[in-house]
């Protein structure tokens, strides 16, 4: 089992993602991301997603705002991986460059323009509403096969 952070740093009306093309063997290669990563030993989701937007991107980012938590069974190698989904709002900073892809600052209208994985948009216009969402998204082969979303709102 596998926990890590998907992060989407906004600001102006655009949303910082990554495409995926410079790391090899990358489960993700050509796909357009947010940005995150594993958690370390004894880390918080919190603290990685800080963490991992500033060694990905250099952007210095605080508070962060839950959005979702996602389930991704046998996702890659075999293994379950659990995803915290975070949003800040706002950052400071310069962006530097990524050994993983290409950032670039994307306006929140094309996000479903992007070649995302099928079940990110699904979620990425929760993003945008109230609340907390919860999801199960089994792929097989790349392909997302089903699916299960809960949104929990007050």
């Amino acid at each position: 089992m596998k926990l890590a952070t998907l992060c989407y740093v906004r600001k102006g009306g655009r949303t910082l993602m990554i495409h995926r093309v410079k790391k090899e063997n990358d489960i993700h290669e050509g796909k357009w991301n947010g940005l995150g990563g594993k958690l370390e030993p004894g880390e918080m989701p919190e603290e990685c997603a800080v963490r991992e937007v500033k060694e990905e991107s250099g952007l210095d980012v605080k508070d962060p705002v839950l959005k979702g938590i996602l389930t991704f069974p046998e996702f890659a190698n075999g293994e379950d991986w659990y995803v915290f989904v975070y949003v800040f709002n706002g950052c400071r900073g310069e962006i530097r460059e990524s050994s993983e892809g290409v950032l670039e600052w994307i306006e929140n209208d094309r996000l479903l323009d992007l070649n995302l994985w099928e079940g990110d948009r699904i979620f990425l216009p929760l993003l945008d509403e109230p609340g907390v969402f919860s999801g199960k998204f089994h792929y097989v082969d790349g392909r997302l096969m089903d699916y299960h979303l809960v949104r929990h709102t007050e």
